[in-house]
């Protein structure tokens, strides 16, 4: 909502504009008046809805109409006003005044004011008011009320102002149809996500407890037992449907906003809109969406306990058949209240772990929230807005400590971890992310044409890690190898090749020479182990390499035949203590010496055990098996 209000009176000369502005300062008439009071400027705390407002005179006067048309364009409404005694000044109304503001490319709020009403006598009602004012309103949608007063007297000065500011504050034109009495769509589309997102248990039907809450929510006051059953009673009178025995429907929840604002009471409405973040347009705010974070260099970004614990209870409450698993129907049903599935364009549930079905376990949806808050946590945040995290988003996620401080220490204290999967065509990457999720294996092959990014969780040592592991396919490999921002990214990359190709091995090894990759802690991967081994075509072959490097032998496994060497447990461990698997000389020459060193297989695994206190096998030599 904006914090300041500048409002416009505009109208013949003659009808009262200065004076309306004079009685609303001086709280009494002024008889004498300058032409054109200067601007006055009211403090948000003597304001209702303390906000700042600007209150501009105006004139007709020829000399006048260059000021008159720039303040036209910065007003935020429009009062137009004219005297109940002169016929020809509302007639101007909708013959001259509307068709201006409307020829200047101005959309604003307006609100008619007849002034003088003290003219009339004792009785200064107008029954009539309806009449008149009514096919002005239904050819210029602009108008959102009538308000009539006398600055002599002075009556309704103040109200003037109050609908003014509402008009701006509150405005009917966003939410409803005049013409035709009805909720704009955009408007019943917000307040069925409202209503979709109060209604916890998910039965269609807002009881006493999900109402008092919603009214907790948006006005900070619960409802007494006797205030419920009079506004059921309300809707139950007017809209059959909106009541049932358990409590209010979405008919009635409809039909209460629409009765708020045909009583006026937009006030209630817009609350309850802005309270669920959306802004004078009905769309959600950027601000809400998505708040500012900051996330220092080489820092990644986790899902907090909070943030956990929301998409478990999230996953409960919408496993309607309790069978641990959502199901595709079950889904677009959690993602009602979203502009649809965050995963549609990926391959998910491919991407995490599902029942044999399809369905997504718990422990495939949390570790697929856990992989899209470290790719990428803005969305994150925004499905928590859309999905009705309560409170401030950002407390349900985490940054964590910059990785180059953790390699430097050692050691990694973060619980996602993201490696990449590199590796020629045909050597076995794809199968190895389907097999970290326990995929069923295929003999088929489909080249890989654009990222694919799988995740799991990983126990070590009784605590619970995610392991992003993402391959991306000939055609994104330079664009990844030669982007820093996205390697600093990584935990640690993962060179698979075929053991029974004699030109596997070439290809991961001509990577690591291009792109400089030294620096970065890597594990080799041979696969296909239940295949007949051949000699690579390298000057050296890969033991021999790794052996070069201070790094330990390739990890020989197969994908087909179910021997994975507990290789995912290695990786993750080598994310969680990178300098075990980074080049020592690289590490050594780092801290200012030349101290090379070379970790065997069973050292680095007793390397693990005593400065990780892991207690998984690591880089255990399995050479590949003929």
């Amino acid at each position: 909502m904006r914090r300041d209000v500048r409002i416009l009176l505009l109208g013949d000369d003659g009808v009262g504009k200065s004076t309306l502005i004079t009685s609303l300062i001086k709280e009494s008439y002024v008889a004498n008046v300058q032409h054109v009071i200067p601007e006055v400027t009211i403090p948000p705390e003597v304001t209702p809805d303390n906000v700042t407002t600007h209150i501009v005179d105006t004139s007709t006067r020829p000399e006048y109409r260059d000021s008159l048309e720039s303040e036209i364009r910065k007003a935020h409404v429009i009062c137009i006003v004219y005297a109940i005694d002169e016929p020809v000044t509302f007639n101007r109304l909708g013959g001259h005044w509307l068709p201006y503001i409307r020829s200047l490319g101005v959309n604003v709020p307006v609100v008619l004011v007849g002034n003088k009403i003290d003219l009339r006598g004792d009785d200064v009602s107008n029954k009539c008011l309806e009449d008149e004012v009514v096919p002005i309103m239904n050819e210029f949608k602009e108008v959102e009320t009538c308000v009539e007063c006398s600055a002599k007297q002075p009556l309704n000065v103040s109200e003037v102002f109050y609908f003014a500011q509402k008009a701006v504050l509150h405005p009917t034109a966003p939410l409803y149809d005049s013409r035709e009495h009805v909720l704009k769509p955009a408007c019943v589309d917000a307040l069925q996500r409202i209503f979709n997102l109060c209604d916890l248990d998910k039965d269609g039907v807002l009881d006493d407890a999900e109402l008092n809450e919603f009214q907790r929510k948006c006005f900070n006051a619960p409802l007494q037992l006797q205030e419920l059953e009079a506004v059921k009673e309300v809707v139950k009178e007017h809209e059959p449907e909106g009541v049932n025995e358990v409590g209010l429907t979405e008919v009635g929840f409809l039909f209460l906003h629409t009765l708020f604002i045909q009583r006026g009471r937009l006030e209630t409405t817009w609350t309850v809109l802005r309270q669920f973040g959306y802004g004078d347009d009905l769309t959600l705010r950027e601000s809400f969406l998505c708040p500012r974070v900051e996330i220092p260099p080489d820092c990644s970004v986790e899902l907090s306990p909070k943030g956990y614990q929301f998409f478990t209870e999230l996953f409960q409450v919408f496993d309607k058949d309790k069978d641990s698993a959502l199901k595709k129907s079950e889904l677009e049903a959690l993602f009602k209240t979203s502009p649809g599935n965050p995963w549609a364009h990926t391959a998910f549930p491919q991407t995490t772990i599902t029942t044999e079905l399809g369905a997504v376990t718990l422990q495939g949806f949390l570790a697929q929230w856990s992989m899209t808050t470290m790719l990428d946590y803005q969305l994150t945040l925004r499905y928590l807005a859309y999905l009705g995290f309560e409170g401030d988003t950002t407390t349900a996620i985490k940054v964590t400590r910059p990785r180059k401080i953790d390699r430097r220490k050692g050691k990694v204290q973060r619980n996602v971890f993201l490696c990449y999967v590199f590796g020629a065509p045909r050597s076995g990457k794809t199968s190895l992310l389907r097999g970290f999720l326990d995929k069923p294996f295929s003999d088929q092959y489909e080249p890989t044409v654009r990222p694919f990014a799988v995740v799991n969780s990983v126990e070590i040592k009784g605590a619970e890690k995610y392991l992003v592991m993402e391959e991306f396919g000939m055609q994104h490999e330079t664009e990844v190898l030669q982007n820093k921002k996205r390697l600093d990214k990584c935990d640690l990359l993962c060179f698979v090749f075929d053991s029974s190709d004699v030109n596997s091995f070439s290809y991961v090894v001509n990577l690591r020479k291009q792109y400089h990759l030294d620096h970065m802690p890597s594990v080799f991967v041979a696969t296909k182990s239940d295949q007949d081994l051949v000699l690579q075509r390298h000057e050296v072959q890969p033991d021999v390499y790794c052996r070069n490097l201070g790094l330990a032998s390739p990890i020989s496994i197969s994908v087909k035949s179910r021997q994975m060497a507990d290789l995912f447990n290695i990786l993750t461990a080598v994310a969680m203590c990178p300098s075990i698997a980074t080049p020592p000389g690289f590490l050594d020459a780092n801290s200012g010496t030349r101290r090379m060193r070379y970790l065997t297989a069973m050292g680095v695994a007793g390397a693990l055990i005593a400065v990780c206190l892991l207690g998984v096998r690591l880089y255990r030599h399995n050479g590949p098996s003929v």
